[in-house]
């Protein structure tokens, strides 16, 4: 058994996974992804695939804050948009090795920033999860979906995971994470485009976590 990483941002034979993640959706080009990766990829913007026993059962996705698909900010950081193992392919420490090979390729990086969610109902991006692979929370923001589970409130977090004693911590634009994401169709916190205005509503309140 034998596993590989191989980073496809410029690679045509797996093009379509630029445009898609492991989620199974139908491969289609679309208009916000697209504009997405021709702005990214030039500054910067990576994405990589774990290959295990010749299929894909793993992907990271990371840019500097300006080719990100999140409203972070920082001095010389490097943001993760993804990270993602497909279940099947767990028990083989692959979101540690694909984690190690963004890091391997950004030594110059002060730090990695990410999101981590709490309370929400999609198994990705869950906040323990970013802490099992090193990160930690540093600000927080309570919301509720303006479409789906209207009552349930979860916590947005940004993760931090600095490389370099004594580095600034990132910041991120709170009021712009409410419009939600656009770079990813499969993204639990995507903003359908047929929606207009905010897709999240800010909560002033206290949540008890289901993790």
């Amino acid at each position: 058994m034998q596993a590989k990483i191989i980073d496809i941002t410029r690679d045509k034979n797996h093009e379509k996974y630029l445009y898609r993640c492991l989620a199974p959706m139908p491969f289609r080009k679309y208009k916000s992804r697209n504009e997405y990766l021709e702005k990214a990829i030039d500054k910067g913007f990576h994405k990589k695939l774990l290959i295990f026993n010749n299929e894909i059962v793993g992907q990271i996705e990371y840019a500097p804050p300006e080719a990100s698909g999140y409203p972070i900010i920082g001095d010389n950081i490097i943001v993760l948009n993804c990270i993602w193992v497909l279940r099947k392919a767990k028990g083989h420490a692959f979101g540690k090795i694909l984690l190690e090979s963004m890091v391997n390729s950004e030594t110059a990086a002060a730090g990695f920033a990410t999101i981590g969610l709490e309370n929400h109902w999609s198994p990705w991006f869950k906040k323990q999860q970013m802490e099992k692979l090193g990160f930690a929370s540093i600000d927080s923001i309570r919301v509720s979906h303006k479409t789906k589970r209207k009552e349930q409130v979860f916590g947005i977090h940004l993760m931090w995971m600095p490389m370099k004693e004594k580095v600034k911590f990132p910041g991120w634009d709170k009021q712009k994470l409410l419009q939600g994401e656009t770079f990813c169709l499969a993204h639990p916190l995507y903003h359908p485009q047929t929606f207009r205005g905010n897709i999240f509503e800010e909560k002033d309140v206290f949540f008890k976590s289901a993790s």
